[in-house]
């Protein structure tokens, strides 16, 4: 589904990387794949907050013979070394703190001099119909759903650019940039029912509810992913924020 992203992601990793930090790295894809472009020699590591994740990401791992190592904590929270990566990089993984600059501080001192920081984070529910449709049709029937607030640690915590600016800058964090980039991504149809279900705020909620309201769900919201269905594949457009830093005094 971000298949797309992550290879941009992974093009984007210095060639002269030896040890990098993939920070929310959920069930380690992108952590296993800088592995993979970097070689056996380099040191590669994931850390989320999410003990299952971990524990899938690990698996992943040791099922691959991959060298990646994964560490279950909070990364604003975790005593890193200093000074012991030579980048940092995340897809999805930096919406969430409650702290950010205290995160953002935590993974500078984290960075050599001289390495670099490379996010990708989403921009604004406005420019992503396609990842609210699932909550904007289903709402009457999951009057729990969140209301999604401005700048709150969420799906759409990073939207605002000027306040990601400022985060980096309060963080110790020099040559920022932070530029507009859409995606082109697409997954099979029949992967469309289990999207709906599993994943987002609706996911989420369905994974406490009867099957009668799963179904119910499903049947309001899939209706609203027809603009999105060309043949066998769902394609939409990710609209994102490219964010990158470096490390420097």
């Amino acid at each position: 589904m971000f298949q797309p992203i992550e290879d941009l992601l992974m093009q984007a990793i210095p060639s002269s990387t030896q040890s990098l930090l993939d920070v929310g790295c959920g069930t380690g894809a992108t952590t296993l794949a800088a592995a993979r472009r970097l070689g056996a020699d380099s040191r590669c590591t994931g850390i989320d907050i999410s003990g299952p994740m971990i524990a899938a990401a690990r698996d992943r791992a040791a099922q691959t013979g991959s060298s990646a190592t994964f560490i279950e904590a909070d990364a604003q929270r975790h005593a890193f070394e200093p000074a012991s990566f030579d980048a940092i990089i995340s897809r999805f993984g930096v919406m969430f703190f409650d702290d950010p600059v205290t995160a953002f501080s935590a993974l500078r001192l984290a960075t050599r001099d001289g390495g670099t920081l490379r996010c990708i984070a989403w921009r604004g529910p406005e420019d992503n119909p396609f990842m609210t449709a699932a909550e904007q049709s289903a709402a009457a029937l999951l009057p729990q759903l969140p209301v999604r607030v401005p700048d709150e640690p969420g799906q759409f915590g990073f939207a605002n650019r000027d306040r990601v600016q400022a985060i980096l800058e309060q963080s110790g964090w020099r040559d920022i940039g932070i530029a507009p980039l859409d995606v082109a991504c697409s997954f099979p149809e029949p992967d469309l029912l289990h999207y709906i279900t599993h994943m987002g705020p609706v996911g989420r909620l369905l994974q406490t509810a009867d099957e009668a309201t799963r179904q119910q769900v499903a049947a309001v919201a899939r209706p609203a992913f027809e603009p999105y269905v060309h043949g066998d594949r769902v394609r939409y457009t990710a609209a994102l924020w490219d964010i990158r830093a470096g490390a420097r005094r």
